[in-house]
């Protein structure tokens, strides 16, 4: 088993609820990363709603706090399956204090009257990038293989806010919903390159849309870009395709833009 497959682990304790352990090692310096609390919350709703053929078509998470180090439960409801749809909700807590509410949509796989889509960005291959050191300061960048491929660099003074690039995980691992979930959280905020210095920037909501069905271990290719920072809050969306071009996932948080610190 992954490391990523253990820390997002969840053990059924009956009536839809499950226990998980938050693991330090997926954190960065502002506590555990979204995307990571993100996965093991769909690992529990999954598990509770049991059916194979309702694949997570949406995933949105509500940050109320961050949880420590240590034994976390994720209570989940099964709201309305109708005939194609089902809605689940859960709470990630901790000592009896809510940390993530979350909301889901899985589906069967529909015929639609029309179908489009766009193209994956043009950027260099992967293997002609070479990997980033992880961060010392950010433990869940051990984890990742990443290779910058879109945007300026951290603290540039960019005109644009806009990141991205190769991502998979350092270790094999195939790739399935959970682990994009993981992939709309991971790569670092789009503001960064127009900072000058670091701020803090923890996510108040993110809302995860499933688009494709993953068939490899990777990389995929994850881009992320901000229009509008006011009042301390920022928008970003995200996408997240494969390497052939598929459009595997499209995130959408807002976060705050502060100072360190506050």
């Amino acid at each position: 088993m992954s490391a990523f497959s253990r820390a997002t682990a969840v053990e059924p304790l009956g009536d839809g609820a499950w226990r998980a352990t938050c693991d330090a090692g997926w954190s960065t310096q502002l506590g555990p990363n979204g995307g990571y609390l993100a996965a093991i919350v769909l690992r529990a709703m999954t598990g509770t709603l049991g059916d194979a053929s309702r694949r997570v078509r949406s995933l949105t998470c509500h940050y109320l706090r961050p949880p420590a180090v240590g034994e976390v439960r994720v209570d989940v409801r099964v709201e309305r399956s109708g005939r194609s749809l089902s809605t689940v909700t859960a709470r990630l807590s901790q000592d009896g204090r809510d940390c993530v509410l979350a909301v889901g949509a899985f589906a069967v796989e529909l015929a639609g009257v029309l179908e489009y889509d766009g193209a994956a960005p043009h950027v260099p291959d992967p293997d002609t990038i070479a990997r980033l050191p992880p961060a010392p300061h950010v433990p869940m960048t051990s984890h990742f293989d990443m290779r910058p491929a879109v945007g300026a660099p951290l603290f540039a003074g960019a005109d644009e806010a806009l990141s991205g690039g190769w991502l998979k995980f350092a270790e094999p691992e195939p790739l399935d919903a959970a682990a994009l979930a993981m992939f709309a959280d991971a790569w670092w905020p789009s503001p960064m390159p127009r900072l000058t210095r670091p701020a803090a920037l923890p996510t108040i909501d993110l809302t995860v849309h499933f688009r494709a069905q993953p068939d490899a271990e990777g990389p995929v290719l994850a881009v992320f870009r901000s229009s509008t920072a006011k009042g301390g809050f920022f928008e970003e969306d995200g996408e997240v395709w494969s390497r052939d071009g598929v459009l595997l996932a499209q995130s959408r948080q807002l976060a705050l833009l502060v100072e360190n610190g506050r």
